[in-house]
């Protein structure tokens, strides 16, 4: 979501009324227009066209899909998915204009490493500050998603890619000089060690605010179990508070905008059913750094009905961890 351009200098009969759908579309803002609208007309969209829709305050960009038949809108109406209408939150009598939303340099860069390219951080840091600001379709992030899988990034690109995740968000830090955290990649139906282990530490006098991810390729990662005995979605002030009082927490990090790229990208790998080597080192490390970690032990979980399949895997994988955590200040 960005403050609004110029408006365009346009009639008010090709401004629409917004109207909210109520349909969760994940973060992907989606925008319905109706094909004989005045704006379809006037501008030639077509379905899956990406377009600033803009109001009076703010503007964002969104996927369009396009009404052909039925009475769900009105000619002068403009239908918004939950993602959309809560990023533009429209004012009661607020009219609603669109254009064709301007090209995306982050999509070039993407294009460069379909092609081979290795990416630098400034290149890194503008495909994950578009990623957050919702700039990206589903399918653009997709296309990067897969170009970085596959052994395709290397160690400065894994590296820049974490510190990109973690600016794209907030941080935290602690009075304390040892901050640890412990973390499993998942992948393993029914491996539930973290929330045991987190109680345990805490015990002992360690801080431990743990924040985890939701699941990728398992049925459940350890925010989704946590869940099922209690809150997860904790702002900042309350984890803090949490922590304070109790030495450690177990909580999900995107509720608190921590390296909020992450679970962006995570809901396309979920869908794609990919989690990349390169991707995974930035997720898990992105949110141990932004969440004020110092130590953090890493469980790989390793055999042939796991993500990590064998041994060459896992020292693959262990490797590529303690050297982008060495570059980022990690233990």
């Amino acid at each position: 979501m960005q403050e609004a351009a110029q408006t365009p200098d346009r009639s008010d009969a090709a401004a629409l009324r917004p109207v909210r759908l109520g349909i969760d579309t994940h973060h992907e803002p989606v925008v319905v227009l109706r094909a004989d609208s005045p704006v379809c007309r006037a501008e030639g969209f077509e379905a899956h066209a990406r377009v600033e829709v803009i109001a009076p305050q703010r503007s964002i960009i969104a996927t369009l899909n396009i009404l052909v038949t039925g009475e769900l809108l009105g000619p002068d109406e403009a239908g918004l998915s939950e993602s959309a209408w809560r990023r533009l939150n429209p004012a009661d009598g607020e009219r609603l204009q669109f254009r064709y939303a301007p090209p995306s340099d982050s999509m070039s860069h993407v294009r460069a490493k379909i092609y081979g390219q290795h990416l630098s951080e400034s290149q890194l840091d503008a495909i994950i500050a578009d990623v957050v600001a919702g700039r990206l379709s589903n399918v653009e992030i997709s296309a990067f998603l897969v170009a970085c899988a596959g052994g395709r990034m290397n160690a400065a690109e894994v590296t820049a890619l974490t510190r990109a995740m973690v600016q794209s968000g907030r941080r935290m830090s602690w009075s304390h000089p040892v901050v640890v955290d412990k973390h499993c990649i998942g992948g393993l139906p029914g491996n539930r060690t973290t929330p045991i282990v987190v109680p345990i530490v805490a015990s002992l006098g360690l801080v431990m605010p743990k924040t985890s991810s939701r699941a990728i390729t398992s049925p459940a990662g350890t925010a989704d179990t946590v869940e099922t005995m209690t809150r997860v979605d904790l702002g900042l002030d309350e984890m803090r508070r949490v922590v304070d009082a109790e030495g450690g927490c177990m909580a999900w990090g995107g509720a608190m905008n921590m390296s909020p790229a992450d679970d962006l990208l995570i809901r396309v790998e979920r869908t794609l059913d990919l989690d990349s080597e390169g991707q995974l080192v930035a997720s898990v490390l992105s949110k141990k750094l932004a969440a004020g970690s110092t130590h953090v032990v890493i469980d790989i979980p390793t055999g042939p009905t796991a993500k990590v399949r064998n041994q060459a895997e896992a020292q693959s994988l262990l490797h590529a961890l303690q050297r982008t955590a060495h570059a980022i200040g990690l233990k």
